[in-house]
């Protein structure tokens, strides 16, 4: 069980790193005169091997990593991570933990692994949660000549099918060019030495050099760069099926972000909007002064519009009472970024009204759901919420989030799939404002609600339900 243009720490999984490892023996000459003082031991020093991790399993929660039962890595996600880690060669027991609500649940191990010196090795924890796996490669750990970067390419797209990899200067013709390789998943193709400077990475399908499925666009590659690139599955924006996660092996080690994504050329962003504005009237959204063309049309209080796909840019977001493109009440500049998905819901009164932008997480986890509350009411002040199980006395529990306040948002937490009771009271008191509000949550699931006003403002407060609360969630039937 287990889960950026942007660098990120990375997850480690099955081999990871290492604790502390023993060293080997040592070898004893002995004098054959018995009366001679024995000479002393010669100790032998044992070769080194490095291991680095990556977390490539797609509905995967975060993980901790165990080295001979003492954990090394903790709540390493999808796409995540970490930098070699060198120790003396020899057997290690490996163990991996998948972090769920329910506790900790050993998903690969323990095993007793043998690392062979002056290696480098990269352990991939690869395919969806029921059938999750290990992969291990690795390659003679040199220097990187220089002038050269040097890449080894890994199929961990478990739902990806056999490609071909393309490693070109940036324009050139396919059908003119070789493929460094063709793989299925759990394939890997090099490593190979190149010259630093431009490339352009492209997968096809295979033996269709017509059909690309990714595009890096033009991507620099630096020199003495030791590069993993692993094709694993896209849980974001865009039409690709894969994204490209790499690790550097010759990265500083002091970066808290060892692992870092090359995404399609075409990766969009994506958004959404939602009418959280109690007292306001229908309202249109107009991007960059396009009032001819708005984005969202007649969106009335309190409902949501779908998600839209954009270009990455910085974009100028104005919201205009429907049909009244001269009165703007809200005026936002928002950087939107490739592979990131947002919500950008109008808060607050009319008088006060304004944009509070959030970021989304999609990615269904398959031991978990994924709920958020966020505070959209503007008459309510600060906020405990309860999550408990239905019919239970709040008088005597603990809110799972107090003295929330307004525009505030719990974040998407990790709940056991089951049913639940939200209560939302003024701090301090277990007088419920919102709720009990049953609900219903399965794994993989992924839930937002948001508190908000009366139509008008005031009371009686109530929810607007998005995500997986109006999509049920898919049942594989």
């Amino acid at each position: 069980m287990f889960g950026s243009a942007p660098l990120r720490r990375s997850m480690l999984l099955p081999v990871v790193l290492l604790a502390t490892a023993g060293m080997a023996g040592c070898d004893i000459f002995e004098s054959d005169d018995d009366d001679a003082p024995a000479s002393p031991p010669i100790p032998i020093t044992p070769d080194r091997f490095r291991v680095q991790v990556l977390h490539a399993s797609p509905d995967a929660p975060a993980v901790n990593l165990l080295i001979n039962g003492n954990q090394v890595a903790g709540g390493v996600d999808y796409k995540e991570g970490t930098l070699p880690l060198e120790q003396p060669e020899g057997e290690y027991t490996v163990q991996v933990d998948g972090i769920t609500p329910g506790g900790d649940v050993t998903v690969i191990g323990p095993a007793t692994l043998q690392f062979d010196g002056n290696l480098l090795y990269s352990v991939l924890a690869v395919n969806d949660v029921a059938n999750i796996e290990p992969l291990i490669i690795n390659q003679d750990d040199t220097d990187v000549p220089a002038g050269l970067v040097r890449a080894r390419v890994v199929h961990a797209a478990p739902a990806a099918p056999a490609v071909d990899v393309f490693v070109t200067a940036p324009g050139a013709d396919l059908t003119a060019e070789m493929p460094l390789g063709s793989f299925s998943f759990r394939g890997d193709l090099g490593p190979v030495e190149v010259p630093a400077g431009d490339y352009q990475i492209r997968v096809t399908l295979a033996g269709d050099a017509s059909t690309v499925v990714y595009d890096s666009g033009t991507v620099a590659l630096a020199g003495g760069g030791d590069l993993l690139l692993a094709a694993v599955q896209n849980t974001g924006t865009g039409s690709s099926p894969i994204q490209l996660v790499g690790l550097d092996s010759s990265a500083d080690a002091t970066t808290d972000n060892p692992a870092f994504e090359i995404l399609d050329a075409a990766t969009p962003t994506r958004l959404r909007v939602v009418h959280a504005s109690p007292d306001a009237p229908d309202v249109d959204v107009v991007v960059n002064d396009d009032f001819a063309n708005p984005l969202v049309n007649d969106l009335p209080f309190p409902t949501s519009s779908g998600f839209v796909d954009v270009p990455p840019a910085t974009y100028n977001v104005k919201v205009t009472p429907f049909d009244n493109a001269g009165v703007v009440v809200i005026d936002a500049d928002l950087d939107l970024l490739a592979n990131e998905i947002y919500s950008v819901l109008a808060v607050g009164l009319l008088a006060d009204i304004e944009a509070l932008v959030l970021s989304e997480d999609p990615r269904p986890v398959a031991t978990a759901a994924k709920v958020r509350i966020v505070h959209g009411s503007p008459s309510a002040g600060n906020v405990d919420i309860y999550v408990t199980a239905p019919g239970t006395d709040i008088s005597g529990a603990t809110p799972a989030f107090a003295d929330i306040p307004f525009k505030a948002s719990t974040g998407f937490v990790e709940l056991a799939a089951g049913d639940y009771e939200v209560t939302v009271t003024p701090t301090g008191t277990t007088t419920a404002a919102i709720g009990p509000a049953a609900i219903t949550i399965d794994n993989t699931g992924v839930y937002t609600a948001i508190a908000r006003d009366a139509d008008g403002g005031g009371t009686p407060l109530g929810l607007i339900l998005l995500d997986n609360f109006v999509d049920p969630v898919p049942t594989g039937d």
